[in-house]
């Protein structure tokens, strides 16, 4: 008897465990994903965006040519601003990886929401946002936050539709200015200890 009540606090304890643990975090890798929406980005190739400034209109709608059922499993949209390859080369930290959970493309959100089919949405460059070269993704996920599709701005290749942001330095217009002045009342110490001493020297 004591041997069945110590297997049943066993059981009990691998049950709670499981329940705690949950489901491990699905395995997506990008390749495998389907390219169902299609993306736009009003800022056009080349363009230069200013961070904190200035804004991005991105619109998304499910590809009209699939069939009518691809789209029951989506549940969620996420449109995010992912690095061109001319700005992740020689970056680690923005490299591109075929397996999700790693890539370090797509780093900024801009919006994330229920999937309505299609949608439009109006997105201030955030401030954080670094100087680099960008175009936008949007990713689909199911019930179980997986992603199941996405869509670009860009062709296979990210080469085409990529457009500058530039990032705000920290330097404002009043320090430059402060900068200058305290330069210039520095050459002009310099200049008159300079004459000063020369006089003294002559003396």
């Amino acid at each position: 008897m004591a041997g069945m009540g110590s297997s049943k606090t066993t059981i009990a304890l691998l049950f709670l465990i499981v329940c705690c643990v949950g489901p491990s975090a699905a395995t997506v890798y990008f390749s495998q994903l389907n390219k169902t929406l299609i993306v736009t980005a009003s800022a056009n190739e080349s363009q230069v965006l200013h961070a904190g400034k200035d804004k991005i209109t991105v619109t998304w709608a499910l590809n009209g040519s699939l069939a009518t059922n691809t789209a029951d499993s989506y549940k969620t949209v996420k449109v995010q601003l992912c690095y061109a390859p001319v700005s992740q080369k020689d970056r680690k930290w923005r490299k591109t990886n075929d397996l999700l959970k790693k890539d370090k493309t797509c780093q900024f959100d801009v919006i994330k929401t229920a999937y309505p089919g299609s949608g439009k949405y109006e997105y201030l460059v955030e401030r954080e946002v670094p100087s680099a070269y960008y175009f936008v993704r949007a990713y689909v996920y199911d019930a179980s936050n997986t992603q199941v599709a996405y869509g670009q701005t860009t062709d296979k290749d990210k080469k085409t539709n990529i457009f500058q942001i530039v990032g705000i330095s920290g330097r404002t217009l009043g320090i430059e200015i402060c900068a200058g002045v305290f330069s210039a009342f520095s050459v002009s110490a310099l200049i008159y200890f300079y004459v000063v001493e020369t006089r003294k020297k002559n003396n």
